[in-house]
């Protein structure tokens, strides 16, 4: 099988504090895998970790086949980021954010690439809006065409739906699972039981440590619990009194 991500023992400490704890983690190429903890569980240091933002202390691994330690640079540009909080420039249209995002990639036919990116996630009606004036769901959408600019292989996707309304929340699934379906790999981490039940596999994490990976019925069958939110508390209990 091949491994888009395919990590060992990575480590990360800020001070005296360990963020993440030899984490181990292998997601196929072509699936939507979730990645799920409470807030302050070390979500976030993995994924910067995995996409070369961040260096681990320790450890070792490959993400689109280049050394998490070593190649950087090289993750960077084949990887999609859609950071917690809307990133882009609000006070540039959204036709002019994603330009300046093709520019900054060095993309050649970028007005054309900008143009097929506005024309198939719907914004074509809102393309000369300033981005500080849309809804939540429409930043969303423009965060997610400006990852997808450069043709990434892989997306990192952290908590991208947050306060984000129901219905942009489903269409914007229903995007990643066309994508998915695609070859694109994507991990996202999410907080939403419903989110997490559409992920191919899930893996969650809590104190900087990896509890568990599998897919929902896996997950749920292992713990006989009755579902994936009795099953994250249920591994909560086994590691709060750790690391109290």
């Amino acid at each position: 099988m091949e491994y888009s991500i395919d990590v060992k023992g990575l480590n990360k400490s800020f001070g005296t504090k360990h963020v993440v704890r030899d984490l181990s983690l292998q997601v196929p190429r072509g699936q939507i895998f979730g990645f799920l903890g409470p807030n302050g569980s070390g979500k976030t240091t993995s994924i910067r970790m995995i996409c070369g933002l961040l260096t681990a202390d320790s450890g070792s691994g490959t993400c689109l086949g280049y050394d998490v330690m070593t190649r950087s640079a090289d993750i960077k540009r084949e990887v999609g980021y859609m950071t917690q909080r809307f990133s882009l420039w609000e006070d540039l249209t959204i036709r002019e954010n994603l330009d300046f995002v093709a520019r900054m990639y060095g993309m050649e036919g970028r007005r054309d690439a900008v143009a097929q990116a506005i024309a198939k996630l719907g914004l074509e009606g809102r393309q000369h809006q300033l981005a500080g004036a849309l809804s939540g769901g429409w930043k969303q959408r423009l965060a997610l065409a400006a990852c997808l600019l450069h043709k990434p292989k892989l997306l990192l996707l952290d908590e991208p739906t947050a306060g984000v309304d129901p219905k942009a929340r489903r269409d914007f699934w229903l995007e990643l699972r066309a994508l998915a379906d695609g070859g694109i790999t994507v991990l996202v981490s999410t907080h939403y039981m419903d989110e997490a039940s559409r992920c191919d596999q899930l893996a969650y994490i809590a104190y900087g440590k990896l509890l568990a990976v599998g897919t929902a019925a896996e997950l749920i069958s292992s713990t006989k619990e009755k579902d994936l939110e009795a099953v994250f508390i249920s591994l909560m209990k086994g590691v709060e009194d750790n690391f109290q």
